[in-house]
C-alpha cells in the first residue's frame, strides 16, 4: 500500500473519531454523556434512599438531577416529611444542591 493511500485512508477515521468524542462533550446548556450519566446514578440513589426511609413517600415524590443539582417535587404529608426527604437528598455523593419544592398535602385533601 503506498504512503499516498494509507494517509487518505486516515483522514476520514480521525475525522469520524473527532466528531464521536466531540460529541461527548457537554456545553453551557447541554450535558455531556458522562454528566448525563452521574445525574441518572444520582437520581437512581436518591430514589432509593427516600424508598428505603419509613417516613418518606417515594411514589409522591419527584426526582429530576441537572449537572448534579437536584429538584425535588411533588406532595408530601408533612413539614417533617418534606425536611427528611431534603436530608436524605443531601447525603447521596455526587448532589451539589437541592431545591425543595415539595408541597405538604395531608392525607384526604
Amino acid at each position: 500500500m503506498s504512503i499516498l493511500s494509507s494517509r487518505s485512508l486516515l483522514f476520514p477515521f480521525v475525522l469520524l473519531l473527532s466528531l464521536l468524542v466531540g460529541g461527548c462533550v457537554g456545553t453551557e446548556t447541554q450535558r455531556s454523556t458522562g454528566e448525563f450519566i452521574d445525574d441518572a446514578t444520582i437520581t437512581t440513589k436518591v430514589n432509593a434512599k427516600l424508598a428505603d426511609d419509613p417516613s418518606t413517600s417515594v411514589l409522591r415524590i419527584n426526582v429530576d438531577t441537572y449537572r448534579g443539582n437536584v429538584q425535588l417535587s411533588g406532595f408530601v404529608e408533612s413539614r417533617d416529611e418534606k425536611a427528611r426527604a431534603e436530608e436524605l437528598t443531601r447525603e447521596v455523593e455526587g448532589v451539589r444542591d437541592v431545591a425543595n419544592n415539595l408541597e405538604v398535602k395531608p392525607k384526604g385533601e
